[in-house]
């Protein structure tokens, strides 16, 4: 039987793109637990972006940039195992949002943190900001999907693309909403899941 050795500049490349295949995952399982054990959270009512608020906030913050290195890590792995450009860059520019993310926090509203009063409350500047990373980054990441169904999974890159900017959009103006939460919350989890299968497919392929 024959076996292919995988090249030093595969090694690498398979690296970067092992990097896209846990980013979601390890970005969704700590989000979860912190979701389901923090005081006053609702994954009903609230987005996970909110778990960067109150004394605890610092393990969203470094989920958010842990999810940013490695989706930006992973942009590069694409790159090298595609030679495409803008499907990497849009999706770097994700990464690069998430960082943002972290930085500029989401407001405390809607009775999260502990003590905080119900309602959707003021938008600060810091929560402006966060809004406007969350649109270019997500904006972005759509894109990159439909640029990627031109060589991957057609079907499922154009509708994980089209399903992402509606649940992005359902949060945007379901003004807490449950349906909306749960629609982003679900939004999520298939982006994060695209971005996965599609670094697994070049991963195998790559020598």
């Amino acid at each position: 039987m024959t076996t292919t050795e995988c090249t030093p500049q595969g090694r690498v490349t398979k690296s970067l793109l092992g990097y896209g295949i846990i980013a979601g995952p390890l970005y969704v399982v700590v989000a979860l637990a912190q979701a389901l054990t923090r005081e006053g959270f609702d994954l009903t009512r609230h987005q996970w972006s909110m778990l960067a608020n109150g004394d605890l906030g610092w393990i969203q913050v470094t989920n958010f940039v842990v999810a940013a290195l490695t989706t930006i890590a992973a942009a590069v792995g694409l790159h090298r195992a595609t030679g495409s450009t803008w499907a990497p860059r849009l999706i770097a520019v994700y990464g690069v949002s998430l960082i943002g993310a972290a930085v500029f926090k989401a407001d405390p509203a809607m009775g999260f943190p502990a003590g905080t009063p119900e309602g959707p409350g003021a938008i600060s500047f810091h929560g402006m900001m966060h809004l406007v990373c969350g649109m270019i980054g997500f904006t972005s990441l759509a894109a990159a999907c439909f640029v990627i169904a031109r060589r991957y999974a057609p079907v499922f890159s154009r509708a994980t693309g089209v399903l992402f900017l509606l649940g992005f959009a359902a949060v945007a103006i379901g003004a807490g909403a449950v349906w909306a939460n749960l629609a982003f919350t679900a939004a999520i989890l298939l982006i994060w899941t695209w971005l996965a299968a599609v670094c697994l497919h070049y991963y195998r392929r790559t020598v």
